[in-house]
């Protein structure tokens, strides 16, 4: 199971990088629990993907200029997890660099992403991003 969870997320990042979000947003699970670590405006567990789409990653496209750039770098993955780490490359609407670096733990069931947590730079969020409102 590993192994075909870890293809799964290569190929699904490989199409992320070629400016296709839409394998991304299919292995989402209808009640996926995605939680961004920190304590930012933007740092809370978004359950389903309704709010994932529309409290987090709707927030988030309309305060980048174009396209968000995310490259991964390493692909690990142990039973139902794969870790992945990525950096991102992407400038705000009001000019402002956004390269943060990431680290996302998915657990997958079924060739969809039940579970997600998000490290990155909280301090890059607080002062590049504006709140998520």
């Amino acid at each position: 199971m590993s192994a075909e969870n870890k293809r799964l997320l290569q190929d699904v990042f490989a199409q992320l990088e070629q400016g296709n979000s839409k394998p991304f947003t299919e292995i989402l699970s209808d009640d996926i629990r995605w939680t961004v670590i920190g304590s930012t405006k933007w740092s809370r567990t978004f359950i389903g993907k309704a709010a994932v789409l529309a409290e987090l990653l709707g927030p988030l496209r309309a305060q980048i200029a174009g396209r968000i750039h995310v490259t991964a770098l390493r692909f690990i993955a142990e039973g139902d997890l794969v870790v992945v780490e990525g950096r991102g490359q992407s400038t705000t609407v009001q000019g402002k660099p956004y390269n943060n670096t990431y680290c996302w733990i998915y657990r997958l069931a079924n060739g969809k992403a039940e579970e997600l947590t998000e490290y990155m730079d909280t301090q890059l969020v607080a002062t590049a991003l504006a709140d998520p409102a």
